[in-house]
């Protein structure tokens, strides 16, 4: 049987026993992939906040304890910009409550320099020490100045070919290698594949300013490429797991749903189960 497919199978399982056996994984010795070998992976696995546009936190939450994932991109429609202290606080309880961390803030676009000011004040408010966002160019050593006052490091996300920012991790490296290091990049692999790169050779390529990660998957190489769940894509994602680990990647893997996204779960479990199946199945 063909290796992938031997994972897509694996992740259904995984995923449907997850989802079936609701509490279990929910514990403070939780671990940040799943199953026997995922204290070993230098990398962990989390969810893009835009994953659950269309949904409260609570459901979102109820989600991730389904599929036993534990750190989480916040976006503001969970935390709003305006958010004061007691209302942060009570956000940070709520994902206690759940076993769940927000380690980011993003993608947060930034088209002025008071945005940009705006964005670092609420990321050291909400109490995170990365910024995913989308700046134009001009402002690019603005944002390294920032980085540098707040110690907070910033990711920039790539969205594709339609992007005429950042359309993959080589445009942004580009613009930003010769700037301070704190400033780095959130890489998509799937809109870097729609853009025509190889993502698992551009993960190679860019590690040392990979700050964050979208996981994600697309039907074609070509700007008509659709997000789509995990293992059915055609990037390589055991190759993928491969090069995460050659590099020693540290971050997070955020897989970012976007098929579906009116009733998400169903494709989110399947991914995430393939991929923690694809990190077993890759040793």
């Amino acid at each position: 049987m063909n290796p992938r497919r031997n994972f897509l199978k694996k992740s259904i399982i995984g995923a449907v026993s997850a989802t079936l056996v609701d509490g279990v994984y929910n514990s403070v010795e939780a671990k940040p992939l799943g199953g026997a070998h995922a204290k070993d992976e230098p990398f962990k696995l989390g969810i893009a906040g835009y994953s659950f546009v269309n949904f409260n936190l609570d459901q979102s939450l109820e989600m991730m304890k389904k599929v036993d994932v534990h750190y989480l991109c916040i976006k503001d429609f969970h935390l709003p910009y305006n958010s004061t202290a007691e209302q942060i606080a009570t956000f940070h309880a709520k994902l206690k409550s759940f076993d769940v961390t927000g380690y980011a803030v993003g993608p947060i676009y930034m088209k002025t320099r008071e945005e940009i000011d705006k964005g670092f004040d609420y990321a050291k408010r909400v109490g995170v020490n990365l910024i995913i966002g989308i700046p134009n160019h001009e402002d690019l050593a603005y944002v390294a100045e920032k980085t540098k006052e707040y110690d907070i490091r910033y990711a920039i996300h790539n969205h594709g070919p339609e992007d005429k920012l950042y359309p993959n991790a080589s445009v942004i490296y580009d613009l930003i290698k010769n700037l301070d290091p704190r400033l780095g990049i959130c890489f998509d692999m799937g809109h870097n594949k729609r853009d025509g790169r190889d993502s698992v050779a551009d993960l190679q390529k860019y590690s040392k300013r990979i700050f964050d990660m979208h996981l994600k998957n697309v039907t074609a190489a070509t700007k008509d490429g659709k997000t789509c769940e995990l293992g059915r894509g055609v990037i390589d994602i055991p190759a993928y797991v491969k090069m995460l680990r050659k590099v020693n990647y540290t971050g997070s893997c955020s897989l970012e749903y976007e098929k579906d996204m009116k009733d998400p779960l169903a494709g989110i479990a399947e991914s995430v189960g393939y991929f923690r199946g694809a990190c077993d199945g890759t040793r």
